[in-house]
């Protein structure tokens, strides 16, 4: 067997393991999974003694976070499964049931979370930087203060997630649905690095006053009743995106843009006329919510 088989094979067996005995140690269940693999191509022969730390639960808060790392738990039952802190980086976890886990601060960078349920799952904290999470259900997850730069979130379910000050940039989320999702403080842009990608996503009702939105596609995105209160929207790209509906014409109080801030038709000219150059380039709208006149809605 060679080294990069054997390290497969390891991660395989602490996927099984993990969810043969869920309250064993973390040391325990790599061990043994390092034993078996080691000695795989031998004749069975007296149990491992590493599996004696299997039966025994999980106590010691100072025991080492579990080592799941590539492992395969393709479609796996982890219903509120307790991995705080856990090693999940480059673990296959496409369609696994993780709903009401706890995987606060758990490292699941690389991972494939494609069609998962997270559903109500505790993320916050956690790395997911590059994850895959296309269709994932994470309706009611909290995902605050946890890095997803460059995940891929495309048509994924974030309906009333917890995103706060979570980290965005470079995330793909075309056609993510985040209606009534809170995205307070968010970064979801950057100057120098390409923003997240929100085109066709749903954002009705999200909160996403304070976000960081530079440089992020926004284009056809439906932001009715949005909440872009102090947002930074410089370069942002608004383009056919939806701010206000019919009945409600709400402007984006003390919102930042520039000139290369992409606006809606519909808004061009009353952005501009509610809005003051607070720098070189740089403007604000100003506050009160409410343009006094229907009509100044227009090219």
């Amino acid at each position: 067997m060679t080294h990069p088989e054997a390290a497969e094979h390891a991660a395989r067996l602490r996927g099984l393991l993990y969810l043969a005995c869920p309250d064993a140690p973390a040391r325990a269940i790599k061990s043994t999974a390092e034993a078996i693999t080691q000695h795989a191509e031998e004749m069975p022969g007296e149990p491992v003694p590493e599996t004696a730390g299997l039966t025994r639960p999980h106590s010691d808060q100072f025991e080492s976070r579990v080592d799941l790392s590539s492992a395969d738990l393709t479609g796996a039952d982890l219903t509120r499964a307790f991995l705080i802190g856990a090693d999940l980086s480059g673990a296959k976890l496409t369609e696994a049931d993780l709903t009401y886990a706890d995987l606060s601060r758990a490292d699941l960078v690389g991972a494939d979370l494609t069609r998962a349920d997270l559903t109500g799952a505790d993320l916050s904290g956690a790395k997911l930087t590059e994850a895959d999470l296309t269709r994932a259900v994470l309706v009611g997850a909290d995902l605050s203060r946890g890095n997803l730069s460059r995940a891929r979130l495309t048509d994924a379910d974030l309906g009333g997630a917890l995103l706060s000050r979570a980290k965005l940039t470079s995330a793909l989320l075309t056609g993510a649905n985040l209606i009534s999702a809170s995205l307070v403080g968010a970064n979801l842009g950057d100057v120098f690095l390409t923003g997240a990608d929100l085109t066709n996503a749903d954002l009705t009702n999200a909160d996403l006053s304070g976000a960081n939105l530079i440089n992020v596609d926004l284009s056809h995105a439906d932001l009715t009743r949005a909440d872009l209160t102090g947002a930074d929207l410089s370069a942002a790209n608004l383009i056919s995106a939806t701010l206000m509906s019919a009945t409600n014409m709400r402007l984006p109080v003390r919102a930042t843009w520039n000139r290369k801030t992409m606006w809606p038709a519909n808004l061009v000219r009353a952005i501009a006329e509610y809005s003051d150059e607070v720098s070189p380039g740089v403007y604000r709208v100003r506050g009160g919510g409410r343009s006094p006149d229907r009509n100044t809605i227009q090219v």
